[in-house]
């Protein structure tokens, strides 16, 4: 579990896009998988049901916080620094614009994404993860990705036109 424990973080952060909400999460989720120990099957892959109780805990807190509200955390928002502050406003722009594409996706599309994009899993692993077939995992990934595309293309006019294909006049 222990060995785990980087890839499980990189999976929460992906979710929740706070460290403090996604280390909370990975808690959660340890505690969880101990005090359930007995539900693991031995020969399974323990980073799959690890991975699962995670979205479980997610989805719950994001069910919760429908009927609660959102709160917004003053501290989230982090100092500018770089050699070139354009830049990293822009960065941080597209990156914020990405993550709110991503909050618009279905819940099983956002899930691949952060398995596949964010922590590198290949589509076998996240099919074997998610106990779904590989082909479902592409389309739903190919899904996720073209609507992202799709959205930031259509809210920032000088990224649609420095894409590749927009120079060779191609839309998709």
């Amino acid at each position: 579990m222990i060995e785990f424990l980087p890839r499980l973080r990189r999976f929460a952060y992906a979710l929740t896009r706070n460290l403090e909400q996604a280390d909370d999460l990975v808690q959660d989720t340890c505690e969880r998988a101990l005090a359930r120990a007995e539900q693991w099957q031995p020969g399974t892959r323990l980073d799959s049901w690890m991975y699962r109780i995670a979205q479980n805990i997610w989805f719950d807190t994001r069910r919760a916080a429908k009927v609660r509200g959102e709160r917004a955390d003053l501290e989230d928002i982090a100092e500018i620094s770089g050699t070139d502050g354009r830049n990293v406003v822009e960065s941080r722009l597209t990156l914020a614009s990405v993550f709110k594409e991503m909050d618009r996706l279905p819940r099983d599309q956002q899930v691949l994404i952060a398995l596949v994009c964010i922590d590198g899993l290949s589509y076998k692993e996240a099919a074997e993860t998610l106990q779904l077939p590989i082909g479902t995992v592409m389309s739903r990934l190919s899904r996720a990705r073209q609507a992202i595309a799709s959205a930031l293309m259509d809210t920032n006019p000088a990224l649609a036109a420095s894409a590749p294909g927009a120079r060779l006049g191609k839309t998709s």
